[in-house]
């Protein structure tokens, strides 16, 4: 057993920053009302409910603005641009909700400062969990014991995910070690070597990545059998790739598959199904509402800048492989494929003028809401494919028929997290979020992918 060091996982990062950012707005706000003899911020019996409403706010915004981001949050040129977004607009929201929190003061100024120790109370903590909790004494060390044909997929998913994962070597585990894989502040160790990288390198977690146990050489498969009855921590790859990616690593999964196919109980909970369709409807008739108010904008837009038929219908895989026919507003050129169908791309030609507003601003998506009308879509889901790109995506990565066991939505776990993709790698790669959430959907999952997509929308993802 080598010298365990301190580190936290992703779960306590993120906790820890929702709780401490908390903590030091309140205090902030108590320091500047208690030193200025300010009563905007002071908690009495009439207005206690002011600090739980500010929580709701930076919860939310934080989210929107990617201030729990832990990527995002280990880099100062990012934190602070996020911080500035974050408390504009949680002050915006406090200040306009007048019946759930403190009526505005007669000294306006103390608005300012309410803002200002917002935003000051933020980056101090911010800057001490950059320089402090993020910083390499905290990182969790791990070791990789696995084969050559799996290592450097897994080590490029594991340093891209969690900037405090830190795999600082790996250890060949077959039988027949035919090449070797070099990469940068990774090292290659023997396989007799296991315990002595451990304890030099003080190893938190050893990480198997075998494809295929019966390649575990007896040496190596003994070594682990010692460190677990020892206590020393030990898991699957796919587990880990899971927890710190937020996807299901398809392209790992082989004749054991129903093993990570646990899918969440609420895919036949009668109760979450019930809510779920209850959301659905009455997002999608005030959607609907919404489209109604700027249908006559709309129309004007496509009269002058796309000329042609205002909606577009396609037809869409949805849930059981049943087929729908999808409704948006047309932002593509009269017959954009005329020569068959293709994928979408970046600054793709077809597109009109008005059509890249339209995509831009999300509008084209509107009359969607009709389909969740109907019942051929949900709000959170996989978002609907083309039955030609579904049969040909099909034959090449395994389970792609999985994601349509629930229905297609309007948005998802993969359109938050992966931007707009036109090849078979975005596909393998958008597969595997969605099927994270078809796996874990939950009212806090569902809820989660609701506040991001704001983010996305505000940061134009996605398109």
């Amino acid at each position: 057993m080598g010298k365990q060091t301190i580190h936290f996982n992703i779960s306590e990062r993120k906790l820890l920053l929702r709780l401490v950012d908390l903590f030091s707005i309140l205090l902030s706000l108590y320091l500047v009302s208690d030193w200025f003899h300010f009563d905007y911020f002071t908690i009495s019996p009439e207005n206690w409910t002011w600090v739980f409403i500010l929580a709701v706010y930076i919860t939310i915004f934080g989210t929107v603005f990617e201030l729990y981001d832990l990527q995002k949050a280990s880099r100062p040129d990012t934190v602070f641009a996020n911080i500035i977004l974050s408390a504009s607009v949680t002050v915006l929201f406090y200040l306009l909700t007048p019946y759930l929190t403190p009526a505005l003061p007669s000294n306006r100024m103390q608005i300012v400062y309410f803002y200002l120790a917002i935003i000051i109370a933020l980056s101090i903590w911010r800057l001490v969990y950059i320089n402090f909790i993020s910083s390499p004494r905290f990182y969790k060390k791990v070791l990789i014991v696995g084969e050559t044909s799996n290592i450097e997929t897994i080590i490029n998913a594991f340093k891209h995910a969690d900037p405090n994962y830190k795999i600082v070597g790996y250890i060949n585990c077959e039988r027949v070690i035919n090449d070797s894989v070099g990469f940068k502040d990774v090292i290659e160790y023997p396989p007799e070597a296991l315990h002595r990288v451990i304890q030099e390198q003080s190893i938190s977690e050893i990480v198997v990545a075998s494809y295929n146990a019966e390649t575990i050489t007896s040496q190596i498969y003994n070594d682990l059998i010692t460190l677990l009855e020892r206590g020393f921590p030990i898991k699957e790859y796919t587990q880990v790739y899971e927890d710190i990616t937020y996807r299901v690593p398809v392209q790992f999964v082989g004749k054991d598959f129903y093993k990570y196919f646990p899918f969440s109980r609420s895919n036949h909970n009668k109760l979450y199904l019930f809510f779920y369709r209850s959301f659905d409807l009455v997002f999608s008739i005030v959607g609907v509402l919404f489209g109604f108010s700027v249908l006559p904008f709309i129309v004007f837009g496509n009269l002058f800048g796309n000329r042609g038929p205002l909606f577009y219908f396609q037809e869409r895989v949805g849930k059981n492989g049943a087929l729908f026919q999808i409704i948006k507003f047309r932002t593509m050129v009269i017959d954009a494929e005329s020569t068959g169908a293709v994928w979408a791309v970046k600054n793709d030609s077809r597109i009109t003028p008005f059509g890249k507003f339209l995509r831009c601003t999300r509008l084209d998506e509107v009359p969607q809401f009709l389909n969740i009308l109907k019942g051929d879509m949900s709000l959170i889901g996989p978002r609907p494919e083309r039955p030609y790109f579904v049969n040909e995506l099909s034959a090449l990565i395994p389970f792609y028929e999985t994601r349509h066991i629930v229905k297609p939505g309007l948005t998802g776990w993969a359109q938050i997290n992966v931007r707009y993709g036109n090849t078979v790698d975005d596909s393998l790669l958008k597969l595997q979020y969605d099927l994270y959430y078809i796996k874990h959907r939950s009212f806090f999952l569902d809820f989660n992918v609701m506040v991001k997509t704001v983010g996305t929308m505000l940061y134009f993802r996605g398109q």
